[in-house]
């Protein structure tokens, strides 16, 4: 309506300013390795880590839900197994979500052109909801990988599971929904699905495109990641890109400089937590 009040930003409905800068720092593949528990609970509890995500399939998330001390943690869905001698697969029977090798497949494009889509749903539902089987106030969602994010049909499931456990998403930016082809963020958006404003891709070794983030960080609710973990034989023998994953450790755990950008940058650290219990409570306030 021509010169009414324009609907209030995230910020303000998380009880900000409106220009108000709110970062989240993820940990993603809590549960890949011994390496990436370690490191990402030191992340959460000491260092500038503020949430987490959780690959249910994989051999060491067992161990990251005997450590959980009730940290901001939500679940990495994951449809890939990536590395060439380290692998993990569904937890349901799911035959189209398998490769050759007995795994899932190595390629988010494997995924897209073999998978059921029912299985698909099946397998998603089960990892949020043996996430919560072993204790974990699961805070949100995000796809390991992309690959639930990056097609629409793969993006119906992704945005049912939010919609059945009323979960916030990590969101692609929305730049980069011409090139991907669908509006993602006003489909979520429709649902009542709460999700960052802004969302900043790394690679593994985040330094460089963080840095850059907060020197350039905008008003509302920013996401940015990393991949952090502990230098160990084991992380050396399964992860090719060991060595960025450590430097991602030290990076959210001991590095005084990231510390005094975030405070430079005038961002105040929220969890995902907070997006949750917002999604939560507007779902259930009365239309």
């Amino acid at each position: 309506m021509s010169g009414g009040r324009a609907l209030p930003s995230l910020a303000e409905r998380l009880g900000y300013a409106p220009d108000a800068k709110l970062l989240i720092v993820n940990c993603d593949d809590l549960g890949s390795s011994r390496a990436a528990n370690v490191a990402i609970y030191e992340a959460l509890r000491d260092g500038v880590a503020t949430s987490a995500t959780l690959m249910v399939p994989c051999p060491w998330a067992r161990d990251a839900a005997a450590m959980y001390r009730g940290e901001d943690v939500g679940v990495h869905l994951t449809l890939n197994s990536e590395w060439e001698t380290y692998r993990w697969g569904p937890i349901t029977h799911s035959p189209s979500l398998l490769d050759g090798d007995g795994g899932f497949p190595r390629t988010v494009e494997d995924v897209w052109d073999h998978a059921d889509l029912d299985e698909v749903r099946k397998e998603c539902r089960a990892q949020v909801e043996r996430a919560i089987y072993w204790g974990f106030d699961v805070s949100h969602l995000d796809s390991h990988m992309g690959t639930l994010q990056l097609r629409p049909e793969f993006f119906d499931v992704y945005s049912e599971i939010a919609i059945q456990f009323a979960l916030p998403l990590r969101m692609a930016p929305g730049a980069a929904e011409r090139l991907i082809g669908f509006p993602y963020r006003q489909l979520a958006e429709q649902e009542g699905i709460v999700f960052p404003d802004h969302f900043v891709y790394t690679s593994v070794g985040s330094r460089r495109h963080i840095e850059k983030a907060l020197f350039g960080l905008r008003p509302g609710v920013t996401e940015v990641y990393v991949h952090a973990a502990i230098d160990s034989d084991e992380l050396r023998a399964s992860h090719p890109d060991w060595a960025s994953r450590v430097e991602d450790y030290a990076f959210v755990t001991a590095d005084a400089s990231l510390v005094d950008l975030i405070e430079r940058a005038g961002a105040t650290l929220i969890g995902f937590r907070e997006l949750r219990d917002l999604q939560r409570a507007s779902q259930r306030a009365p239309a």
